[in-house]
């Protein structure tokens, strides 16, 4: 794959260093946390004392990512982290008398190129090949969680939290959740709404619209701020997609628009279209992301875990399809007023929370750019119930089903060429073989259902 020409030794002005200096320390910053994430999308730090701030901000700071599993080989290991500017963020929940910052890095490699091996430096490239066709990728993150006590070595939903959907509630979960929307926004991050969710014990955060990496690094920035809050009322937040047997599990569902970059118009809305309000653009958009679906579906559901959710009955997707009123279907498109049809939007509800958001978006994005640039045709929508049709019917429908296992869905990554090259071949073979160690320890395990069905029968 083609490197970027971005060179570390293009210095950012210091000004601009100078500004981000002067934040520190008005805030009486004390430490700062360089922050970039793995293959797998675990974040990663390396600290600094704030003395070393501006020489970071113009020279960037070398590590060893070698020593980061399945981030670099051994011949790579020296490599720069370059700060994004536009990320820094004082941590609302860091003592009075130790305050400490963070600010997101790209990775570079000691030539000053972005390194292939870097998620942000995969979302990156997708997104500069949207803008070579003259669009934006904009996207709104739904994300799901459960907030849970530890009690009697056991964790569980709060005894007092039996909420539902969007349930008006003044216990602690609420408490608690909207202490997580102010953090987030202290950091930057912009909440449209937060609610209760259907699972007891299961919660929401509604993103606002925004540049696909500005919503990567907010999902990131979320998955341990929200931790971390929780952890100040002896409380757990997991992300975990399926945490119960028999309740709903948790999804990353992800609105999303190309706007033209010319005018700052939504691609895919058109008024003309009565029905749906699709642009034709919109349509081979989401051709594109349906023909995909099987190939990206390792990307968006990353754990074994994951397909514990992508079951029936539980309003997760399990068959490929698209609609409006059927919230069975893969792909959906929102109902907008008809007076706004500029907030047209395609949302993609297989994602979980467990992903990584660069990837994830940035093989949303190829697969989506693919169908505009082949013109793949849209398959009719489905919205009748999915569910209630039988296995000779689906297939008249030509109605395929994502994968039912983290094994199933990693030989489809594996197959799918544009993906793999979304990805990079840095990128593609690592996921692949973390996630294939993975899936065969799962399958080698016996687990305890296994010998409560079947130890005394046999």
């Amino acid at each position: 794959m083609s490197q970027s020409s971005e060179h570390l030794h293009d210095h950012p002005a210091q000004a601009e260093v100078q500004r981000l200096v002067s934040e520190a320390e008005r805030h009486r910053v004390r430490f700062v946390n360089l922050e970039f994430t793995d293959v797998v999308g675990i974040v990663k730090s390396v600290t600094i004392p704030v003395e070393q701030f501006a020489d970071c901000l113009a020279h960037g700071k070398w590590f060893d990512g070698s020593s980061i599993e399945s981030f670099a080989r051994i011949a790579e290991s020296d490599m720069y982290l370059r700060p994004d500017f536009s990320t820094f963020a004082i941590i609302p929940w860091s003592a009075a008398n130790d305050v400490t910052a963070r600010i997101i890095c790209d990775v570079l490699t000691p030539a000053g190129e972005r390194y292939q091996g870097d998620p942000r430096a995969v979302l990156r490239r997708a997104l500069k090949e949207a803008e070579q066709q003259g669009f934006r990728y904009v996207v709104a993150p739904e994300l799901e969680f459960f907030l849970l006590q530890r009690a009697d070595g056991k964790t569980t939903p709060l005894p007092h939290d039996q909420g539902s959907y969007f349930d008006l509630s003044t216990d602690l979960a609420a408490s608690v959740r909207r202490e997580m929307a102010q953090a987030l926004l202290a950091m930057g991050t912009r909440i449209e709404t937060s609610h209760h969710e259907v699972a007891a014990g299961q919660h929401e955060l509604d993103f606002e619209l925004a540049d696909a990496l500005t919503s990567a690094d907010a999902i990131m920035t979320a998955r341990y701020a929200l931790k971390a809050i929780a952890q100040q009322h002896d409380l757990y937040a997991t992300f975990l997609p399926k945490p119960f047997y028999g309740i709903n599990g948790s999804g990353l569902h992800i609105h999303q628009q190309l706007v033209r970059l010319e005018n700052g118009s939504n691609a895919f809305a058109d008024p003309a279209d009565r029905e749906y309000g699709l642009s034709t653009l919109a349509r081979h958009f989401l051709a594109g992301q349906l023909a995909h679906a099987r190939g990206i579906t390792a990307i968006l559901d990353p754990l074994v875990n994951s397909y514990k959710r992508l079951v029936p009955g539980f309003e997760a997707p399990v068959m490929i399809s698209w609609g409006r009123v059927n919230r069975e279907a893969l792909l959906r498109v929102p109902r907008v007023n008809p007076e706004q049809t500029q907030n047209t939007r395609i949302e993609l509800r297989s994602p979980d929370p467990s992903c990584n958001p660069y990837l994830a978006l940035a093989v949303m994005l190829k697969a989506g750019l693919d169908g505009i640039t082949n013109q793949l045709p849209l398959p009719a929508p489905v919205e009748e119930s999915l569910y209630m049709l039988d296995e000779s019917a689906r297939l008249r429908r030509h109605v395929a089903l994502l994968p039912a296992t983290l094994g199933e869905a990693l030989e489809d990554l594996n197959r799918d060429v544009i993906i793999r090259e979304a990805l990079g071949e840095h990128i593609a073979d690592r996921f692949l073989e973390a996630k294939t160690i993975e899936w065969n320890e799962y399958r080698k395990q016996v687990h305890p259902w296994e010998l409560e069905r079947y130890l005394e029968m046999f």
